[in-house]
């Protein structure tokens, strides 16, 4: 159970920008932009002390700006351009919830708006990881059973050799999703990384995995939206 002295602070970083596919954090996603999923899940939850939506946007910061419970900070170029980290925008918008607010991170969850199918379930179960004492970061993970490969000039070579050819003798492989990031504020400071010297890992389903990227990922996404509400 939480001490009611430790700040869990939710961090959607939102970019204006997409090479992909340009305004793609409020394009249009089953009737609403797609960062109102990741806000709206983040506000049900009632786990989070406070939500922050960091952005260089003023059109992403209009429509986080509607929401009470969500705090908009404004960052500048530098943390924006393409080659800028997530992490200096998770510190920058701790930095500002300090100065501006007198609100201190414990722990910051990152919430990325491309992951819309994010569940209450997963972010309780982030916390849950983060206050035990054993990890100072979480990352969610999928399990595959794909055969994995190197090609190098049309040269196949097997990365774990002698896997099983049926798919249901292999053993589980897991891949990182940035369905959610869990990282105590002081391990983010010390190593400006998400991920810490000693992560849990929180298995999550491929649906809730599933991350937006391309016009095509929103006809996918949108589909399963309908699936959802049946």
């Amino acid at each position: 159970m939480k001490d009611k002295d430790v700040v869990i602070v939710g961090i959607i970083p939102a970019r204006g920008g997409s090479k992909g596919l340009p305004k793609k954090n409020i394009k249009e996603l089953f009737g609403k932009p797609l960062i109102c999923h990741t806000i709206e899940t983040a506000i049900k939850s009632k786990l989070i002390d406070k939500i922050v939506v960091t952005t260089d946007d003023e059109e992403i910061a209009r429509i986080a700006s509607k929401y009470n419970e969500i705090y908009v900070c404004m960052r500048p170029y530098e943390l924006s351009n393409d080659t800028a980290s997530t992490e200096g925008a998770l510190i920058h918008a701790c930095e500002f919830l300090s100065k501006n607010e007198n609100i201190h991170a414990d722990y910051v969850l990152t919430l990325e708006p491309t992951s819309p199918f994010r569940s209450i379930n997963t972010i309780q179960n982030t916390i849950n990881l983060l206050l035990d004492d054993s990890f100072d970061s979480v990352v969610a993970v999928t399990e595959i059973k794909s055969v994995l490969a190197k090609v190098k000039g049309n040269h196949f070579s097997h990365m774990f050799p002698n896997q099983p050819r049926r798919r249901q003798d292999r053993e589980g492989l897991y891949q990182e999703s940035s369905t959610i990031y869990g990282t105590s504020y002081k391990k983010l400071i010390e190593k400006n990384l998400v991920i810490g010297d000693d992560p849990a890992a929180l298995i999550i389903n491929q649906n809730e995995a599933f991350d937006i990227n391309d016009e095509f990922d929103f006809q996918i996404a949108n589909f399963m939206m309908e699936l959802k509400e049946e």
